[in-house]
């Protein structure tokens, strides 16, 4: 696991780089490759917003056998879906006693090593398109990473807009 490096202006330019002649999957592959160098993790995944059915869908993972693509979760009246998608704020889960409160897969995320998650909207126009999601073991998240994640997340906004 790697983690805690700098994110850099050539780090925005390569993944700017790859939305504009890329695909979803491509960039999303090198928003996962970047968050584990600047931040770690241990499983990181994007979710698009389905706001009619309140829930959210997952387009990307990086472990498809615990956590395939195309899975959804419903997230009506949780307090995750009022703080990340009324709000737009980060979410994070930063002990083993707030993912069991905030997710019900709580087994199944302990299972991987995980004992905190972040999760970082990915908003355009007022609207939540989608979450950029990293877990990593207990107590990992910083303020800072808070910050680099609504970084890379507002550079997958054209992926979303397009899903």
């Amino acid at each position: 696991m790697a983690g805690r490096q700098n994110l850099t202006t050539e780090d925005l330019a390569a993944i700017a780089a790859v939305s504009a002649r890329g695909g979803a999957q491509e960039l999303y592959r090198t928003a996962d490759a970047l968050i584990q160098r600047v931040i770690g993790h241990n499983l990181f995944t994007i979710m698009r917003v389905h706001e009619a059915a309140q829930e959210v869908e997952r387009l990307y993972s990086s472990n498809t056998a615990a956590y395939p693509v195309g899975g959804r979760k419903q997230k009506k009246d949780t307090h995750w879906g009022r703080v990340v998608l009324e709000e737009g704020a980060v979410f994070v889960a930063r002990s083993p006693a707030d993912v069991k409160r905030a997710f019900a897969d709580h087994e199944l995320i302990f299972s991987l090593g995980i004992g905190s998650i972040m999760n970082v909207p990915i908003g355009f126009g007022g609207r939540r398109l989608g979450t950029m999601n990293v877990s990593n073991k207990a107590n990992w998240f910083t303020p800072e990473d808070e910050t680099k994640g609504r970084i890379v997340a507002a550079l997958l906004v054209p992926a979303l807009l397009s899903a």
